[in-house]
C-alpha cells in the first residue's frame, strides 16, 4: 500500500485519501480494544495523584496506600541509568572487532548521558508500576548544513542533495553537521498497536505526538497542514472548554509503522487526513523503532495488561472506609457532661465548676441538702467515650490487617519497606531480604530487559547511520584512515630506498655506511591500529550478528556497594594468587608463558569487574611473551674481564688493521707485478715482430740475389 511517488505536497492524492480513511478506522478499532484498560488507568492515575484531595474533608480523608506502594517500588525496580556493555561474541584476538566494540560502547555511553535516558526510564517505570505498561520511541536526527566550496569529503562521509541550483547547474551538496539518537518517552494513552496475542504478532504500532505548526509545515507541506487544521477545528466544536484548552496551540499526529506492508504513514488525530506515506526511515532488525513495552501482569492470550492495583483495589477501598470511619469517631472523643438545670442556685455552681478556665479546686455548693438529695456527684453524667475508644481501636486493628493483606498481595515485605523488628537477628533479616525481594526481581528483570532493548535499537541506529567522524568524536578514539596508512608506509619505503642507495655508494667508495633511518614517531602504533574504514565496515555489515549488546545486570537497580566491593576484592585475590603461584613455574619454564597467559585471560573474563582490564592484561601478556621468547643477551662480564676484553678487542682491531694494510700492500705488489708482466710481454712482442721482419727481409734479399745469377753458374 506504500506509495513511493507520493510527495508531502500532494496531500489530495487518492492513495493518501484511502490510507487516511483506512488508518482512522484501525486506530478507532485499537482504541476500543484497549478501552477498558485505558479507563482503569485513568482512574488509577487519579487515585495516585489524589486529584480530588482539595475537596476532601477530615471525614472523607483517604489512606494513600497506592502512593505508598509505588514510592517503595520505584527505587526497588529502577534506581540508575543503564550502563551499555558491548562485548565481542568470540573472545579472540581481533583488533578490528575489539576497537569496533569499544567505539560502539563509548558512543552508547555518551548517548545515555546526553539523551537523558535516566529521565525516560523513570517515566517508563512509573507507567509500568501504575498501568502495567511502559513505552519509549527511538528516532534519528541529523542537522544538515550547506557544503562550502572547497571542503573535502572524507571517504566515510555522506553527501546530500536538496533544492536549489549550484554554480555548475546542479543541486548544491549538503553535509551532516551533527547527528544523534533521540529516546522519547511515550505516555500510555499515546501508544496503540494492532490487536494480537503476543508482541511478535503485532501488525503495526503507532504513537501520538504533539507538534508545532511550523514543524509540520517543514515536514509535510503547507497544504496538508491547512487541511489538518480545518479538520481539527471541526472536531473541537464538540469538545468542552477543558479539552479545548489542552489542545490549544498543538496539532496531534499519529505516526504509524506498518510491518506487514513495510511503510510508515502519518495521519491527524481523530481525522482521516493522511499527511504522508514513505518507506521506514530506519532499517532495523526488528522493524519497530520501539522495544517491546515493559509489561506487568498479562496473560498469554492478550497483550492487554492488568495493573497491579486491580488485585488489591478492594482492600484499599475498605482501608479508605475504615480511615474515614476512624476520622469520624475521632471527632467523638470529646468530654461531654450532662447536669440538671433549673434548680436554683445548685445548677450555676455545677456549671461554674465545669468551665475549662476554672482552676479552683474547692467549689462551694449552696443549699447542700438539695444537692445531696439529688444524688450528689451522681447528678453529673458524662458521655461514655470509652466505648468510642474501643470502636476506634477495633477499626485501627482491622485497617492494620488490611494493610498487611495488601503487602501480602503485592509482595512488598517489611525489609523492602525498611520496617523490621529489633529482636530479629542479622541472619534472619538477610534471609527475609533475599526471599522478600523474589517477586520484585521479575519487575527488575522486565525493566532491565526493556533498557537492554532500547540500547540495542540505539546501537543499530548508530551503526547504520552515524558517520565515521561522529563515531570518533563521540568515542574519543582517533583511528587512521587507509589513505593515511598508505602515505605513512610510502614515506618509510622511500626513506629505506634512499638509505639503500646511500649505503651502496658508501660501500663502493670504501666508506662506512650511515646508520639506517628510524621510523617516524607513532608509525608502529599507527600500523598496528585498524583503520576507521575497517571499523565502519564491520559495524555496517555485522552490527548485531557479531556483537552481543547487553547492559550490566545490576545497572538499573539500586547498587549494592558491599557486593561491588566484594566482587572487586575477589577478583584481585584470584588474579593475585594466580600470578603469585605461576611466577616460580614460569621462571623455570618460560615456554609456558603463553599457556599461563591464556589461562589468566580465561579466569579474568569470568569476572564482570575484570572486563575493563581485559585489554591491559592482553597487552601485558603479549609483552611478557615476546620478552621471554627473545634471545637472552650474554651475561655482563666483571670489571677485570671487561679490561681484558677491551684489550683483546684493541689487539684484534690492531691485527685487523695490520692485516688490512698487508692486504692492501699485497694488492699493490700484485698490481705492480701484473704491470711488469704486461710491459715485458709488450717488449717481447715488439722484439719478435722486429726479428720476424728482419728474417723476411733477408729471405727476400737472398731470393733477389739468386735470381740475378746466370743459369748454370755454380755458386
Amino acid at each position: 500500500m506504500a506509495n513511493d511517488e507520493t510527495s508531502p505536497d500532494d496531500a489530495n492524492s487518492p492513495d493518501l485519501v484511502k490510507l487516511g480513511a483506512y488508518w482512522k478506522g484501525e486506530l478507532e478499532t485499537s482504541a476500543r480494544y484497549f478501552q477498558n484498560w485505558r479507563t482503569r488507568c485513568e482512574r488509577i492515575e487519579k487515585i495516585y495523584l489524589q486529584q480530588d484531595s482539595a475537596q476532601q474533608t477530615t471525614a472523607k480523608r483517604n489512606f494513600a496506600m497506592l502512593w505508598a506502594n509505588i514510592s517503595v517500588l520505584q527505587p526497588a525496580v529502577y534506581a540508575g541509568s543503564p550502563k551499555p556493555a558491548v562485548d565481542r561474541r568470540f573472545k579472540d584476538s581481533d583488533p578490528v572487532a575489539r576497537t569496533a566494540s569499544e567505539m560502539l560502547e563509548r558512543n552508547l555511553s555518551f548517548l545515555m548521558d546526553a539523551g537523558d535516558i535516566d529521565g525516560t526510564m523513570e517515566e517508563v517505570r512509573d507507567d509500568f508500576l501504575l498501568c502495567a505498561r511502559g513505552t519509549a520511541w527511538l528516532r534519528y536526527e541529523a542537522d544538515i548544513e550547506p557544503q562550502e566550496i572547497g571542503d573535502d569529503f572524507s571517504e566515510g562521509a555522506q553527501g546530500f542533495q536538496s533544492g536549489g541550483m549550484g554554480d555548475n547547474g546542479g543541486p548544491p551538496l549538503e553535509q551532516i553537521a551533527d547527528e544523534r539518537v533521540c529516546i522519547d518517552y511515550v505516555h500510555w494513552s499515546d501508544f496503540l498497536h494492532g490487536p494480537a496475542r503476543k508482541w511478535k504478532d503485532v501488525p503495526w504500532v503507532a504513537r501520538r505526538t504533539a507538534n508545532e505548526e511550523a514543524d509540520l509545515v517543514k515536514q509535510f507541506g503547507q497544504d496538508a497542514v491547512n487541511r489538518l487544521k480545518i479538520a481539527k477545528e471541526t472536531a473541537s466544536k464538540g469538545r468542552n472548554d477543558k479539552e479545548r484548552a489542552e489542545n490549544e496551540g498543538k496539532i496531534y499526529v499519529w505516526e504509524i509503522w506498518c510491518k506487514t506492508e513495510n511503510y510508515v504513514v502519518w495521519i491527524g488525530d481523530g481525522t482521516a487526513i493522511a499527511l504522508d506515506c514513505t518507506e521506514p526511515p530506519l532499517d532495523l532488525e526488528g522493524f519497530w523503532p520501539c522495544p517491546a513495552p515493559a509489561y506487568g501482569t498479562r496473560s498469554t492470550s492478550s497483550t492487554i495488561p492488568v495493573p497491579d492495583y486491580v488485585y488489591y483495589q478492594g482492600q484499599c477501598e475498605e482501608i479508605d472506609i475504615l480511615t474515614r470511619r476512624i476520622n469520624k469517631l475521632m471527632d467523638q472523643l470529646r468530654l461531654k457532661v450532662f447536669y440538671p438545670a433549673g434548680d436554683g442556685s445548685v445548677s450555676p455552681a455545677i456549671e461554674k465548676a465545669m468551665k475549662p478556665d476554672n482552676d479552683t479546686i474547692m467549689v462551694p455548693i449552696p443549699e447542700w441538702a438539695a444537692f445531696t438529695d439529688k444524688g450528689g456527684s451522681n447528678a453529673i453524667v458524662t458521655l461514655p467515650i470509652d466505648q468510642v475508644q474501643k470502636v476506634i481501636t477495633a477499626c485501627i486493628e482491622n485497617r492494620k490487617q488490611l494493610v498487611a493483606d495488601v503487602y501480602q498481595i503485592t509482595g512488598i515485605s517489611d525489609i523492602v519497606r525498611g520496617d523490621t523488628e529489633a529482636s530479629e537477628t542479622a541472619t534472619a533479616q538477610r534471609i527475609k531480604s533475599q526471599w522478600g525481594s523474589i517477586r520484585i526481581r521479575d519487575r527488575q528483570k522486565e525493566l532491565a530487559r526493556f533498557a537492554r532493548d532500547v540500547v540495542r535499537i540505539a546501537a543499530e541506529i548508530i551503526c547504520n547511520q552515524f558517520q565515521p567522524e561522529t563515531l570518533m568524536l563521540m568515542s574519543g578514539i582517533q583511528l587512521p584512515t587507509m589513505q593515511q596508512k598508505q602515505q605513512a608506509q610510502m614515506q618509510v619505503q622511500q626513506a629505506q630506498a634512499s638509505y639503500q642507495q646511500i649505503a651502496a655508494r658508501a660501500q663502493q667508495m670504501g666508506q662506512q655506511p650511515p646508520p639506517p633511518p628510524q621510523s617516524p614517531p607513532g608509525f608502529d602504533e599507527m600500523m598496528q591500529q585498524p583503520t576507521i574504514e575497517e571499523v565502519v565496515q564491520l559495524l555496517r555489515d555485522d552490527n548485531m550478528r557479531g556483537f552481543r549488546i547487553d547492559i550490566e545486570t545490576d545497572s538499573t537497580i539500586e547498587p549494592d556497594e558491599d557486593a561491588e566491593k566484594s566482587s572487586r576484592m575477589e577478583f584481585a585475590q584470584v588474579i593475585g594468587g594466580f600470578i603469585q603461584q605461576a611466577g616460580p613455574v614460569l621462571a623455570q619454564m618460560p615456554t609456558l608463558i603463553p599457556v599461563f597467559g591464556e589461562t589468566l585471560l580465561f579466569v579474568s573474563r569470568a569476572f564482570r569487574t575484570g572486563r575493563q582490564l581485559e585489554n591491559s592484561l592482553e597487552q601485558a601478556i603479549n609483552q611478557v611473551t615476546q620478552q621471554a621468547m627473545a634471545p637472552k643477551p650474554p651475561p655482563q662480564p666483571s670489571p677485570d674481564e671487561q679490561i681484558k676484553l677491551q684489550t683483546t678487542q684493541v689487539k684484534a682491531q690492531a691485527e685487523q688493521e695490520k692485516a688490512r694494510m698487508g692486504v692492501q700492500t699485497a694488492q699493490l705488489e700484485q698490481r705492480s707485478d701484473i704491470e711488469q708482466i704486461r710491459a715485458q710481454g709488450a717488449l717481447d712482442a715488439m722484439h719478435h715482430a722486429h726479428e720476424t721482419e728482419r728474417m723476411e727481409m733477408q729471405h727476400r734479399h737472398e731470393m733477389t740475389h739468386a735470381a740475378m745469377q746466370p743459369r748454370g753458374t755454380v755458386q
